[in-house]
């Protein structure tokens, strides 16, 4: 373990190229074609790809009893996503791609499930005012917290905190609900609401709940689609400072000292009778589900040399019906979520990131706790176009072993 942790230090390292200039010069506002000369009818295009080697030396046994190689490959995201304006009063959005890409489930001729590109947005806007505008479709403008609006492109830790992306594959598809949102601000408070559909067949498509059991996140499919078919959410910060844009629903995980921001922000997400249990005679009832939280974010240049802070505190109350869990991912309860990082100070293009993240869940179910600690550092090759990551992430679970994974990301966006 000692040895294969500094052969990828190592190899992290050599990678580093020192050139001048913080962020990104060399972008220049990426692939954006104007439609007309002063560029206010256009489409732009953003690709990006995030590739993981990961050590893991507790991974089990494979479906035949053989052990598991400790180290993996993977690609962990490939994406493209396209929005168009030929008028301010509306826009379209398309946005697809794959996900976690590995020896285990790639397909011998790319025709399996997890091969599939996929749609993880495709939206309609239109303005109502400048600072407020409707849309409806397959979208990610959620409720409940930063983190459940976290953009993959600018994360400062490897990858989000998972229990904040609250409801994946639970109500909605990777994320994105199928309803009509409402977003704009109001002075320094933005806000986004939305009215959405629920997925029919999720996670938990084949299971019923026992009698007297815990809760099955099942209410559309065991209840119906007018009793258990929506769910309502949403999201609103208040920016002291510099102001974020709010014209994609996607949050800055870090701006790398690029901008002044802090934010407190507040949010929910309900789905009336979301979660079916079952009495002792067998009886269905529904269970509301109910998640709601509070978080802020401070991102912040020191000092004029180029370093900067990045900090994000996150409190988040999980209620998914009685003693709800699946896969040690989701669970009634509740989350505390904090993390830290700094950039190091130089004029220099290269820009070199440390950091640190902890949580701690508090499960129902199992009445215990599960807690989690990561150590990682980024370095910025041409600001978040060009970064390679190096974590460290340990996980422990009630009371099972601690887990822990190392892993090294390299990734490109354009």
């Amino acid at each position: 373990m000692k040895k294969l942790t500094l052969l990828l230090i190592g190899l992290f390292f050599v990678s580093v190229q020192y050139t001048n200039a913080q962020g990104s010069p060399d972008y220049n506002g990426g692939m954006k074609v104007k439609l007309n000369e002063d560029g206010s009818k256009y489409f732009r295009i953003i690709s990006w790809a995030q590739i993981w080697a990961q050590h893991n030396s507790d991974r089990p046994l494979d479906a035949n009893g053989n052990e598991q190689s400790d180290l993996n490959f993977s690609l962990r995201r490939a994406r493209v996503l396209m929005y168009a304006q030929i008028s301010p009063d509306f826009l379209i959005l398309t946005h697809f791609g794959l996900n976690s890409l590995n020896g285990d489930n790639l397909s011998p001729t790319g025709k399996g499930d997890s091969s599939q590109l996929f749609f993880h947005d495709v939206w309609g806007q239109y303005r109502l005012s400048k600072n407020h505008a409707i849309g409806g479709g397959l979208h990610y403008w959620n409720g409940i917290s930063r983190a459940n609006n976290q953009s993959t492109l600018n994360m400062m830790t490897l990858d989000n905190q998972r229990q904040a992306w609250a409801t994946i594959g639970l109500s909605d598809q990777f994320a994105r609900h199928m309803g009509i949102y409402l977003k704009g601000k109001f002075g320094k408070l933005q806000y986004r609401v939305s009215v959405n559909d629920v997925v029919t067949n999720n996670l938990q498509e084949g299971a019923a709940p026992t009698a007297g059991g815990a809760a099955v996140y099942a209410g559309r499919r065991l209840l119906g689609s007018k009793e258990a078919g929506r769910t309502y959410a949403g999201y609103v910060d208040y920016n002291f400072l510099d102001q974020e844009s709010n014209f994609l629903p996607y949050k800055v995980g870090t701006y790398l000292g690029g901008k002044k921001v802090f934010n407190v922000g507040a949010g929910f997400f309900f789905h009336p009778k979301g979660s079916v249990i079952a009495n002792t005679a067998g009886e269905l009832a529904g269970e509301d589900v109910s998640i709601f939280a509070f978080d802020a974010f401070y991102d912040a240049p020191i000092g004029g040399k180029g370093a900067a802070i990045t900090a994000y505190a996150l409190a988040q109350f999980n209620d998914y019906g009685k003693d709800f869990t699946l896969g040690r991912t989701y669970e009634t309860g509740s989350l505390i979520h904090g993390h830290v990082g700094y950039v190091f100070a130089t004029q220099k293009k290269t820009k070199f990131q440390p950091y640190i993240q902890f949580d701690s869940r508090q499960i129902d179910a199992i009445d215990d706790n599960a807690t989690s600690f990561g150590l990682g550092i980024n370095t910025y090759l041409s600001g978040h176009h060009s970064k390679l990551s190096l974590e460290y992430f340990n996980t422990k679970y009630g009371n099972t072993d601690a887990v822990s994974t190392v892993t090294l990301q390299a990734m490109i966006y354009l």
